[in-house]
């Protein structure tokens, strides 16, 4: 028996923004666009990791208005789960993303647990953070 992860969602408030930024400053790929009435579900991968994919969904798509509302206020107090990504030219990547538009969180750094990293924030205000491996 094997398991391995599939999808991995991230709530935003407006996918072309989302879009934008995941697609064109972290330059992941679009798998698929599916509308389904007044939402839709944008899938995205990597190329160099095939497998698990990326979804971004508005906060009511698919669920309650109760679940929509309170998915919506912690996405507004920017507090859902952070997003981490692996790189392994993080200087290169950090401006790339830079100069997609996206907010600045942290400027490459070493870590003192090991990684090198830098956070941002996506258009909705998730934290997304990219790390690389320290040299060895």
């Amino acid at each position: 028996m094997t398991i391995a992860l599939q999808y991995c969602h991230i709530t935003v408030n407006d996918p072309d923004e989302a879009l934008a930024f995941y697609r064109d400053g972290l330059g992941l790929e679009v798998l698929n666009d599916v509308a389904s009435g007044d939402y839709r579900w944008i899938t995205l991968g990597s190329t160099t990791q095939p497998g698990p994919e990326i979804v971004l969904s508005e906060p009511h798509a698919g669920r309650s208005q109760a679940d929509g509302d309170a998915l919506q206020e912690l996405l507004t107090k920017g507090v859902l789960p952070m997003t981490v990504f692996r790189t392994d030219d993080l200087d290169a990547t950090f401006e790339r993303v830079r100069a997609s538009g996206a907010e600045v969180l942290q400027e490459p750094i070493d870590q003192p647990w090991g990684p090198r990293d830098c956070a941002f924030r996506d258009p909705s205000g998730n934290m997304v953070r990219i790390s690389q491996a320290p040299k060895a």
